[in-house]
């Protein structure tokens, strides 16, 4: 039994992880119809930042607070300086780009905050909490991971569906010409879903890594496991992409802690190709629009 409560929770607290960095993915897609192959090592700067910050001797909080407002910055620029001149070709092209962003971006951490490891602090305590004779394997920071996540799945809720802002930013990623005639001032639009999920991006940064060590990529496994998860729940949902998080999440504790974490990455697999041939667009995507 303790095994059975210490395995789920495990995976309760790495499937938000999960689902923090698929709500960026699910954030840039929704506002831009982009896959942003760069959101790992964008987010791995803003980290650094902070990490820079409280070694300096200042609270967590205010690295936590920079982390965010450089992501915020960092995705304007991107979008600005890089993105935007490829914006009105084939979404390929912004993909490519996004790929090259990531080694660009690796690279340059490399050289401004070098290769070894570094701890990164957490703001709440790292042991389970005691239940009688029972530890329970649920950490105070993983509690805040899972607050931080639902949160902010709630604000992107909200922002899509009942803002102007959210719906001016869904108009501009489907269709730039109509939204253009319509009044949408379409490239601050695209800025803004850029800047929105680099911010977000960088939660995740901060989530993964709270407790551990980082290092320039330390990030770099969850971007397969967070586009899986985002995949899972759809990529136009940011209810599905926590719930494609803990979907994975559990299962893959599960996995690694009955069977072994070698097969952690065919489970993975196997649970996409599951839910894919069952429910191709994700398990909370709508059916398309008929043509006639």
């Amino acid at each position: 039994m303790q095994q059975f409560l210490t395995t789920a929770l495990n995976g309760l607290t790495q499937g938000m992880i999960f689902a923090a960095f698929a709500l960026a993915l699910v954030l840039i897609w929704r506002s831009t119809r982009i896959v942003n192959f760069a959101q790992a090592p964008m987010a791995m700067i803003t980290v650094y930042i902070a990490l820079v910050i409280i070694d300096a001797g200042y609270s967590y909080w205010l690295g936590f607070a920079a982390a965010l407002l450089s992501g915020l910055l960092l995705g304007a620029v991107v979008e600005r300086v890089a993105v935007r001149p490829v914006e009105d070709k084939p979404h390929i092209n912004a993909v490519i780009l996004t790929l090259g962003l990531f080694i660009v971006i690796h690279a340059l951490a490399a050289v401004i905050f070098g290769s070894r490891y570094r701890s990164f602090p957490a703001p709440f305590g790292l042991s389970g909490f005691q239940l009688g004779d029972m530890n329970i394997a649920l950490t105070g920071f993983g509690v805040f991971s899972i607050l931080a996540v639902l949160a902010v799945m709630l604000l992107l809720v909200l922002l899509f569906r009942f803002t102007n802002v959210g719906l001016m930013m869904r108009a501009s990623a489907f269709n730039q010409e109509v939204a253009r005639l319509l009044g949408v001032r379409v490239t601050r639009m695209l800025t803004q879903g850029w800047a929105l999920a680099a911010m977000v991006g960088s939660l995740s940064g901060l989530l993964i890594a709270g407790g551990n060590l980082v290092h320039p990529a330390y990030m770099d496994s969850v971007v397969v496991f967070g586009f899986v998860a985002a995949v899972l729940g759809g990529l136009d949902s940011p209810i599905g992409a926590v719930v494609g998080g803990l979907i994975l999440g559990i299962s893959l504790s599960f996995v690694s802690g009955y069977i072994g974490s070698e097969v952690v990455a065919l489970a993975a697999l196997v649970i996409l190709m599951v839910v894919l041939l069952v429910r191709p667009g994700g398990l909370f995507s709508h059916a398309p629009a008929r043509r006639v």
